[in-house]
C-alpha cells in the first residue's frame, strides 16, 4: 500500500517557515487567505496546431495504471477497480485515474503500463506508462524505479529504436509527483529543520528529470503540481474528516512555488514553452471546497472522508485476515465520494479534477 502523507508533527517548522498570521485557524476554505498561490497560468496562448498522439507517463500511484508488482500492493486486490472495469487492474482507485482522462482528452486509449509492453507490442503507438505507485523523485525504500530510472526506460526504448524522433515529436509527457519523497524522508528520521531544504532538493531533481524528458525530443511536458497533502484522509481523519490540515498544506504550497520557478527557468532556456504546469493543487481545492460533482447531478457529501476504510489500525483498504475476512468497509456509492482510500481519489474524484483542469489542457497543442 502506498504511503503518501508526512506525519503532522514534522510540519510545525514549515508553519514557522511561512509565518502565517498568528491566531488564525486554517480550514479548507481559508487557503486563499493564508497561502499565496503561485501563478500557474503565465502561458496563456493556446496552441492551435496538432494535438499530441502519444502519451508517456512518469510518476507514482496518482498516474500508475498497473505497473506495481501484484505481490507488493493492495491495488491488485478487491475492492480496487470495483467501479471500472469491475476488477482490480493495479490502479490505486475504484476505477480510472487522471492518466485515463488525459488520454481520453487526447483522443487515444490509455497507454499500456510499461511492464506489459512485451505482451502487446502493437499498442505501443499510443505511448507507455512508466509510473509506479509508491515511488518518488528519489528512492523511497520500496526498490521500485524512481523518476530518473523511469525516464531511463524510455531512453533505452529510443536507443533500441522502439520509438523514433518523429514519434517523440508527436508526444506528450505527463509527470506526477504526489509526496512519497516526503513520507520517505520522515520515515528515515529526517529532521523538521531540514524539511525546507529537502523540498528544495526534490524540486531541483525534478527539474533535472524534466530536462531529461525534453531532451528525448518530446515536445510538450505536462508537470502536475503536488496535491494539498493536508486534505488527504490520512491527515483529515484527525479532525473526523471535517477540515484539511493547513500546516501540512504549506508543504504542498512551498513545493509548488519552487516547481513553478523551476518550470519558468526551463521554459526560458528552451525555444518554445515546452513545460506546462498542470495545477492539480488548485483543482483538488476547487472540487473539495465546492463539494459538487461537476455534472451537477450529485454532491460529494463529506469530501474529505474516504469510501474504503480499514476496520483495524494495522489494515488498509483491500486487506483481509488469515481467514480471508475483509478488514475494510466500502461505501455504498463511490460515485458520490471524492476519496477512495486514505490518499487516492475515486474515479468520480479524478473525473471532477479532470473537468476542472480540462480548459487548461488546450495548452498541450503544438
Amino acid at each position: 500500500m502506498e504511503l503518501h502523507g508526512v506525519l503532522s508533527y514534522t510540519f510545525f517548522i514549515i508553519f514557522l517557515f511561512f509565518k502565517p498570521c498568528a491566531g488564525e485557524s486554517v480550514r479548507a476554505n481559508e487557503h486563499d487567505r493564508l497561502i499565496k498561490k503561485p501563478n500557474h497560468h503565465h502561458h496563456h496562448h493556446i496552441y492551435r496546431g496538432v494535438r499530441p498522439s502519444k502519451l508517456f507517463v512518469f510518476g507514482d500511484s496518482y498516474s500508475d495504471t498497473g505497473n506495481n508488482p501484484k505481490s507488493l500492493t493492495n491495488s491488485w486486490k478487491p475492492p480496487y477497480g470495483a467501479t471500472f472495469p469491475g476488477k482490480p487492474t493495479g490502479r490505486f482507485s475504484d476505477g480510472r485515474v487522471l492518466t485515463d482522462y488525459l488520454a481520453r482528452f487526447m483522443g487515444i486509449k490509455s497507454p499500456l503500463p510499461y511492464k506489459v509492453r512485451k505482451y502487446a507490442p502493437g499498442k505501443l503507438r499510443r505511448g507507455l506508462n512508466f509510473a509506479y505507485g509508491g515511488t518518488g523523485v528519489f528512492n523511497t525504500g520500496n526498490l521500485l524505479p524512481n523518476m530518473t530510472t523511469q525516464i531511463g526506460f524510455l531512453q533505452k526504448l529510443i536507443k533500441n529504436k522502439v520509438y523514433t524522433k518523429r514519434d517523440l515529436r508527436s508526444s506528450l509527457a505527463l509527470v506526477m509527483v504526489s509526496g512519497n519523497d516526503y513520507n520517505a524522508y520522515t520515515s528515515a528520521g529526517g529532521t523538521t529543520q531540514g524539511l525546507p531544504a529537502f523540498i528544495t532538493r526534490v524540486v531541483d531533481q525534478m527539474a533535472i528529470d524534466l530536462k531529461l524528458i525534453h531532451d528525448t525530443g518530446i515536445r510538450r511536458v505536462l508537470v502536475a503540481t503536488i496535491e494539498p497533502i493536508g486534505c488527504l484522509p490520512k491527515e483529515t481523519v484527525f479532525s473526523s474528516y471535517q477540515q484539511c490540515n493547513g500546516t501540512v498544506n504549506l508543504l504542498s504550497n512551498f513545493h509548488n512555488q519552487l516547481l513553478q520557478q523551476a518550470v519558468t527557468t526551463l521554459n526560458n532556456k528552451t525555444k518554445d514553452s515546452s513545460f506546462i504546469i498542470l495545477d492539480t493543487f488548485s483543482a483538488f481545492n476547487t472540487v473539495l471546497n465546492s463539494k459538487t460533482v461537476f455534472t451537477g447531478s450529485s454532491k460529494f457529501g463529506t469530501p474529505l472522508k474516504p469510501c474504503c476504510v480499514a476496520t483495524r489500525s494495522d489494515a488498509y483498504c483491500g486487506s483481509v485476515d488469515e481467514n480471508g475476512k475483509k478488514l475494510y468497509t466500502v461505501c455504498k456509492e463511490p460515485e458520490s465520494v471524492f476519496f477512495w482510500d486514505t490518499v487516492h481519489p475515486t474515479q468520480a474524484g479524478w473525473r471532477a479534477v479532470y473537468l476542472t483542469l480540462r480548459s487548461s489542457l488546450n495548452r498541450i497543442y503544438y
